[in-house]
């Protein structure tokens, strides 16, 4: 069957998970974090999958939200600025309002105009993906919002991959599925997803399971592998 649907995940693929931290840094008073930010902004981001992988594997499932600030009290505490309870709070305002990538917009524009439906499938609570979609004015080229909420387990497990064929109505040999996380990708291809992998970082592929079908440095691109 041709491709006919395009699921991208969020974070990370389609919003910047380093620009909360990035912005942060470059305000007013905030010399010690400006020269952090960056270790700060991965150990949280780490953590945050870590903690969602060990939760599904323990059945102890909690929202992505909870975790976010978990993650964030964690890379705060490696850098002994757990007190600074302005920056936290700062930190968490502006996840709920990630910047997109800057291809991220006139890709999309391009898959609708071409007749290709389109979903987020995201570890993200609905409310924070609804935030970042609306604080990036991407509504009208986004049919779909899909998150792990109503499955209580996050991805890589199949039963998430398999709300897109439930709530999009799509078969799953019609799906490409787009994700800057290796591991993602590797789930989704085992599903039976089409996928695309973001290496925006140039890294290794990992040694799992399941290969990317298309490897692209970023998501400019993506448009063209419905045209083929």
């Amino acid at each position: 069957m041709p491709l006919n649907t395009c699921v991208f995940d969020a974070y990370g693929t389609l919003f910047d998970v380093n620009a909360a931290a990035r912005i942060a840094a470059n305000e007013p008073n905030r010399e010690i974090f400006k020269g952090v930010w960056p270790s700060v902004s991965n150990i949280w981001r780490m953590k945050q999958l870590q903690y969602t992988w060990l939760r599904s594997m323990t059945e102890t499932y909690t929202d992505f939200w909870t975790i976010t600030q978990n993650s964030l009290d964690f890379a705060l505490e490696a850098h002994k600025l757990q007190n600074d309870l302005e920056l936290k709070e700062r930190l968490l305002a502006l996840y709920w309002e990630l910047q997109p990538y800057g291809e991220v917009s006139q890709m999309l524009k391009k898959l609708k105009k071409n007749g290709i439906k389109t979903a987020i499938l995201s570890n993200g609570s609905p409310e924070m993906l609804s935030s970042a979609v609306k604080s990036s004015n991407l509504y009208k080229v986004i049919d779909e919002i899909i998150s792990v909420e109503s499955v209580k387990i996050f991805k890589p497990s199949p039963l998430v991959y398999k709300q897109v064929e439930e709530i999009i109505g799509c078969y799953k040999s019609e799906v490409l599925f787009v994700s800057s996380n290796g591991w993602d990708i590797s789930g989704a291809a085992g599903f039976g997803f089409k996928t695309a992998w973001v290496n925006r970082s140039q890294d290794p592929i990992d040694r799992l399971a399941h290969n990317p079908m298309h490897i692209v440095k970023d998501l400019k691109s993506i448009p063209t592998y419905f045209s083929i």
